[in-house]
């Protein structure tokens, strides 16, 4: 039997609160339909008695404070929302109750951007973390230490696990449940919530947002450069003579400040094109290919399926709105 702490943070979301009480929960129901005694003790945990969440508009009553829980098996970390730097400090008062847990043998579960709470800790340091695209930037500009992943959606390293994405946490719930129970009850999980569980990779979900916060002029307007022209053909040789600077230089200083090489920076621009394209327009996709300046197709279908894992036939099925009918009548 394993005791569950779900925390209640200061500026957590209320639903990733209450839908981890209650998915636990529900995993002793199936139990107790197959006639076996449940697994789960699952309580909501905080500092004080009755919590505010988002601004107030609700409020949480919880079941027992931190200082009355002495060990726990499993502390949830939910999502914040919000400036995470105010959230980090409003919440350091659980900092040294995270770290006392997590020496008693505490798996620590980081449920999407509750891993800037996990990090402040220093318990991330040297270690993967799952962190959702749209933040991986500011968190890494705040945990330099933390090493980001961001192509898949969960980690697990040392007893502590993270995911990545907003409601993948679903996904990081029926991993922990598997890792407990076994697959054969992840499995069940998914089918009576209806979960995905094949889910692995943020990559389809993905918006390229090339990093800008960092001062260096002529990689910024190389950047902004790139972008104002995803259909253009480039060369590096050309960027660096009409930025006026020498090669092996701004090719260093352009992966140091983007985290890409100026060729992964070209082509993730040109994917985030065809990826408009074909969510919206009507147009063949060798014809976008085309448009892009690659004559040949099949690498730019790799190029694309390595950033998507889709193809992009597959990318059109799932995202073109004239690809969809209409759930109503006829």
């Amino acid at each position: 039997m394993k005791h569950i702490s779900i925390l209640v943070l200061h500026d957590a979301t209320m639903s990733c609160i209450d839908s981890s009480y209650q998915m636990l929960n529900r995993v002793n129901d199936f139990l107790k339909y197959q006639g076996k005694a449940p697994f789960y003790t699952v309580e909501i945990v905080g500092l004080k008695k009755d919590t505010p969440l988002s601004n107030g508009l609700y409020n949480i009553h919880v079941n027992r404070t931190i200082d009355q829980v002495e060990k726990t098996n499993v502390v949830i970390i939910p999502i914040l929302c919000g400036d995470f730097s105010k959230a980090l400090a409003a919440n350091e008062p659980y900092a040294d109750w995270i770290l006392t847990q997590y020496k008693k043998g505490a798996e620590l579960v980081s449920l999407c951007v509750g891993s800037f709470f996990l990090a402040g800790t220093g318990l991330l340091n040297g270690r993967k973390c799952a962190i959702h695209w749209g933040a991986k930037e500011e968190f890494r500009t705040m945990f330099p230490e933390v090493v980001i992943i961001d192509d898949t959606i969960i980690t697990d390293e040392n007893g502590i696990y993270t995911c990545g994405g907003g409601y993948s946490y679903l996904n990081l719930l029926l991993y922990i449940i598997e890792k407990h129970l076994g697959r054969e009850m992840s499995i069940l999980a998914s089918k009576m919530f209806e979960i995905d569980i094949e889910r692995k990779s943020q990559n389809p979900f993905m918006i390229f947002v090339g990093q800008k916060r960092h001062g260096d002029q002529a990689v910024l307007a190389a950047q902004q450069w790139i972008e104002a022209s995803p259909a253009q053909t480039f060369t590096i040789d050309g960027l660096c003579s009409k930025f006026n600077v020498a090669r092996r230089s701004f090719e260093r200083r352009f992966k140091k400040h983007t985290g890409n090489s100026i060729a992964e920076y070209i082509q993730r621009v040109k994917v985030e094109y065809a990826k408009k394209q074909l969510e919206l327009s009507a147009k063949n996709v060798n014809e976008i290919i085309y448009e892009l300046g690659y004559n040949d197709v099949n690498a730019f279908r790799k190029v694309f399926r390595k950033n998507t894992d889709l193809s992009p036939a597959d990318y059109r099925k799932k995202y073109n709105l004239l690809s969809h009918r209409s759930f109503g009548p006829e």
